[in-house]
Order: structure tokens, then sequence, then C-alpha cells
């Protein structure tokens, strides 16, 4: 079954990051686009509060009261963003992560131990520095605001740096980060919340638990979840434990699970019936049809995602970052212990607790935890961390008032400047090594999730390429998909410029959308047995609108097969066993639609496109090349 003709040389590129279009990634892009808006709301904020301090301030302190009867919360509209709109935040800090832990790099949970270690002394280490600088001192209370990444900052500036950076990168930081937001919030639940109401709290507790019991009982509408959530933050506020913990919470208990193939093909049936007769009773049954076959935390991520990052987050910045700056107070703040440690935690503490826990963990387990990026890339996590800017700020305006409030913002804001400068020093000097030791610096040698559940057997699969390649895309495709039949000539043009690469074709065809996919596939494989499988393959895409059985004998004939030989197979369905074993491997592989690939076992999630592609095969590549040697 395997075609050995190799394809022309390669064009030599050598790519250490990935372009395809993942959820991750589009998480990412997101975060990047939002530190711009986040500049701009943090620019207007100092401008306002320099020509009207004033007005900034009682514009923050006007009080807005919702009530219900005699009961309600009367907050400033500072605490109703800080408290209220953050809780938002952390609810899809928490979907992420939950995400992450369900679908992306952390369901391997052996690659979750050493960044939750990381990320654990890297804020273990920036408290200790800080309380050496202010041992002694009234200060000493505001140990908390040196210890938490702004996830979204820290994102979108490392954005700024270009393909410095293995996209990788992004997935370790964003798992350090979600460990430090966890205990962030435990810390300011803990420490900075004062007066607790224990009756509130029990009250939080109990409508938590009844959370869990409705999500235990399988119940998937949102206004449940919603009204029990808002009841919740309720509760937590009159505790006086601070309320986006509820939100955090709230995230991480969100299933994330990929599309079924039987949930999509009752979707595909619900809008048959739909379309066949356009009543309303089918329309609600279609629109909980495609609700049901996606997860709940993909659809809430999507919805609520732009607003926390575009409006939530800049407008938090907004209203906590009006300092009225002069000489003074700079002067002040920068012999402050409070600013001062800060300023040092983030900027010194950060990259030493991340990157000396990274380390002694791989030392210490003799290399069985290692980082899923190289020790260079794992030193620019370390310097970008020491972006912490949200939950610090969070932190800063429950421990401190007056003088020392706006020091410690200071000490935020020069930590920002400092953390970005220190990795942009690191990727210069990563820059300047030779591009081998580059390559290993910035992606290591770990090994690579496998998401193929059946390995490539040449001696069952279709293979195209050198059996050697360092590279193996496996496509699950459908003759009759359309998006498969865009994504042929990219394929094509990708094995035309690689020589390090060899493709693997297997059937799964989507007999509810497309009812020629079945017979076009078994076709195939009658062909296969005279040796033309590829030719088959080929003419089968190049004609997708005419896949009847006249059209599959008339290609047979085309090619120059027996076709006698060639319709009783395809009358007796030679084929169909082959095509069932590729279709089982689809579904262990947890494939639901086409065209998917898989790049050297791992699946690629985004886009099919030569860019894309190209890049995924590229860096694919470099790994393969840097683990053999």
């Amino acid at each position: 079954m395997t075609d050995s003709t190799a394809p022309s040389p390669p064009s030599g590129r050598i790519s250490i990051r990935g372009g395809e279009r993942t959820p991750l990634r589009d998480f990412l892009r997101t975060e990047t686009g939002s530190a711009v808006v986040l500049l701009a709301a943090t620019l207007v904020a100092l401008v306002w509060a320099n020509i009207a301090h004033t007005s900034y301030e009682s514009f923050w302190h006007t009080r807005l009261s919702i009530t219900v009867g005699d009961q309600g919360v009367a907050l400033p509209l500072r605490e109703w963003v800080n408290a209220g709109l953050m809780t938002l935040f952390f609810f899809v800090v928490g979907l992420e992560a939950r995400r992450e832990f369900d679908m992306g790099e952390l369901r391997d949970r052996r690659a979750l131990s050493l960044p939750a270690i990381a990320g654990l002394c890297g804020m273990i280490v920036p408290i200790v520095v800080y309380l050496a600088i202010n041992a002694g001192r009234p200060s000493v209370h505001g140990w908390g605001a040196a210890m938490s990444t702004d996830t979204a900052f820290a994102l979108g500036m490392l954005a700024l740096l270009g393909s410095r950076f293995p996209d990788r990168l992004r997935t370790f930081i964003l798992t350090v980060a979600v460990v430090d937001d966890f205990l962030a919030l435990v810390v300011i639940a803990v420490f900075y919340s004062e007066d607790i109401d224990l009756p509130a709290l029990l009250a939080a507790l109990g409508i938590f638990g009844v959370i869990l019991l409705v999500r235990a009982a399988g119940v998937r509408h949102g206004w449940a979840y919603a009204l029990l959530g808002a009841a919740a933050w309720v509760a937590a506020v009159k505790s006086g434990v601070d309320p986006v913990v509820v939100g955090l919470a709230l995230g991480l208990l969100t299933y994330a699970y990929p599309a079924s193939r039987s949930e999509l093909e009752r979707a595909t049936g619900l809008f048959r019936a739909f379309r066949e007769q356009p009543t309303p009773e089918l329309e609600r049954s279609l629109r909980q049809g495609l609700r049901s076959a996606m997860s709940p935390n993909d659809r809430l991520l999507q919805m609520y995602h732009p607003w926390t990052s575009y409006v939530i987050v800049p407008l938090f910045a907004l209203a906590n970052m009006g300092i009225a700056i002069s000489g003074d107070l700079l002067a002040r703040a920068y012999t402050s212990p409070v600013t001062l440690g800060i300023l040092c935690g983030f900027v010194l503490g950060k990259p030493i607790g991340i990157v000396g826990a990274a380390w002694l963990a791989n030392r210490l387990s003799r290399g069985r935890m290692r980082p899923q990026v190289g020790w260079g890339s794992v030193v620019g996590g370390g310097t970008i961390a020491g972006v912490g800017f949200t939950v610090s700020l969070l932190i800063v305006t429950l421990a401190f008032e007056g003088d020392q409030l706006e020091e410690a913002k200071i000490g935020i804001l020069s930590a920002v400047v400092g953390a970005f400068a220190a990795t942009w020093v690191v990727a210069l000097c990563l820059r300047a090594l030779p591009p081998r030791r580059r390559a290993q610096a910035l992606l290591g040698t770990a090994e690579t999730m496998i998401d193929l559940a059946v390995p490539v057997d040449p001696d069952r699969d279709h293979v195209r390429g050198p059996a050697e390649a360092p590279v193996t895309i496996v496509e699950y495709g459908d003759f009759e998909c359309p998006y498969c039949g865009q994504a042929e000539p990219v394929v094509r043009e990708l094995l035309a410029g690689h020589a390090s690469v060899r493709y693997v074709w297997r059937h799964l065809p989507l007999t509810d959308v497309h009812p020629h996919a079945q017979l076009a596939a078994e076709a195939a494989e009658c062909a296969a047995q005279q040796g033309a499988f590829w030719e088959m393959h080929d003419l089968l895409f190049d004609h997708q609108g005419a896949l009847e059985v006249r059209d599959l004998v008339r290609y047979a004939e085309q090619l120059g097969l027996d076709t006698e030989l060639f319709r009783q197979a395809l009358r007796e369905r030679a084929g169909a066993a082959k095509v069932a074993e590729d279709v089982e491997s689809a579904d262990l592989s947890g494939v639901s639609g086409t065209p998917t690939f898989f790049i050297n076992d791992r699946r690629h999630l985004g886009a099919y496109d030569i860019e894309a592609l190209s890049a995924a095969v590229h860096a694919a590549k470099t790994r393969a090349v840097l683990r053999a040697g």
C-alpha cells in the first residue's frame, strides 16, 4: 500500500512555531489584542487622574445599589468592577484552565506536575523577596501583591516579541498562571477578606453545594447555573470573602469535550427534519441538538472571553490605575519598601522561582519531569511571568490605602516594564545562538502527546512519501466532503515541497451528510486491490460531484483497471472491511469531522492552508531531529 516516490527537495526553512489555528491560539490571540486595549485603558486612567484627580476619584466612589425588597447589595462603582465584573474574568480563566485539563496539553497529567510546581514556587519566591525587603515594617502585610502573574498582559507582551519564542511557551505560561490565579484567589479569600460573616459564608458554601448537585444531575440549562452563581456571589459579598473566587470555581467545574460523531449525526437528522417541516417545535429541538453537540465550556468561552478581555479587564485598569504622578511621588516610591518589594518580587523573584523550580524538579526526577519547551523558553517564560497587573492590583486595593497604595501601583507598573525588558534581553541572547542550539533551547526534547490511537502501519495503511521521513501526516477524510476537496491541493503542494514528509490517508465517510462517500471509499479500496489506490484517490477528488456507480466504473476504465474485477469487488463490497477499520480508528482517536489531520501522532486542530500545515510540519520536523540527535 506504500508509494515511496520521493517528492522534490524541501525549501530549507526551519520554523520553531506552529501556525495552526486552535482554540488555544484563538484564546491567545484574544489576549494579545486585549493587551493593547488594556494598555490604552491604563494610559487613560493615568491621564484622567493627573488632569482631574478629584473627578476621577468621585466618579469611581459613586455608590450603586441593587435591591430586591429589603435585601440588596450597595457598592461603589469601583467595587462593582473589582468584585463584580472581575468575577466573570476569573470565570473565563477557569473555563480555559478546564479546557486545557480536559482537551489540551494537560490531558497528560504528567505534563501538569512541572508547571504546577513552577507556578507554586513562582509565587513563593516573590513573596519571600517582598517579605525580606519589608521585614519589620507595617507594609509587610502587602506580601500578596508581589505573587501573581497577569495572564492576559504577559501573553500579550510576549506576542510583541513575535516568533522569538515557540507557541508551546504560551501553553506553559498559561498552566503556570492558572495555578498562580487559583492560589492567589485562595490568598485573597483567606488573608485579605475582612470581618467574615460566618452565616453568610456557610450560605455561600451551601449554594455551591447545590451547584455541584445540579451538575451531577446532568442539568445543562445555563439559567440555572447563572441564578445559583449569582446567589453564591451575593452570599460571598455578604460574608466578607472576595466573591471573585466564585467565578474561578464555576469555570473549573465546566466540562470541555470534543463534539462526538453520534451527536453531530443526531444534529444532522434534526436539521433535515426542520428543513422538511420548519415548525417552532422542530426549530427548538434543532437548537437544543446543536447545543448538546458542543461542550458548555466551548460555548461559554466563545461568549464571554472577548467581553472579559476587551471590556472587563480594561475597565478594571481604568477604575484602579489612576495615580496623580509627580516628582515627589516617584522619588518617594523608588525609595519605598512597598515599591521595591513588588518590583524586585516580580522582576527577580518570579524568574528565579519558576526557572529554579523547573530545573530542580527535572534534576530530582532524573529527567522524568521535563518542560514541554526548551530551557531557553523556560527562562523567557519566567521573566515574562513577572508581569503582575490584574490580581496584583486587586490585592493592593485591599491591602493598602493612601500613599502606600500609590507606591504599590508604581511598583506594579515598573514591574511590567522591567519584566518585558528582561524577556527582550533573553530573546536577544537566544537569537545569538547557532541555529541548532537555539532550536534546542527553544523547543527542548520532551516527547509530544500522542493523539493518534492506532499507529501508522505501512502494511495496512495507504502511504505516500519516503518510509524514513521524520514527519508523518495522517488525514481522516471523506471523498465527498468539500472541505477535504479544499485541503487536497494543499496536501499535494506540501508533499511536493517537503521530501521529509510522508502522508497517510484514512477513510471517514460521513454518510449522514454525504450519501456517496461510503461507496467512493469502497471504490478506492477496490482500486487498491489492483495497485491503483492513489490514482483513484486523486480522480475521486478531481470529480467530487460525480460519485455514482457508473462514474466510479468510468474512472476504473480511465485508469486501465480490470473493470469486471472492479465491478465485482464493488458489488461484493470487498473494501468495506478496510473502510470500517479506518472509521473505528477514527472513533478511537476522537475524530468526528473531516478533514482531520495528525502530524507525528499529534492532532492538528488548526487551519489546513499551506502556511499553517507547512509551519506545523517544520515544527514537528525540528522536534523530531532534536530528539533523534
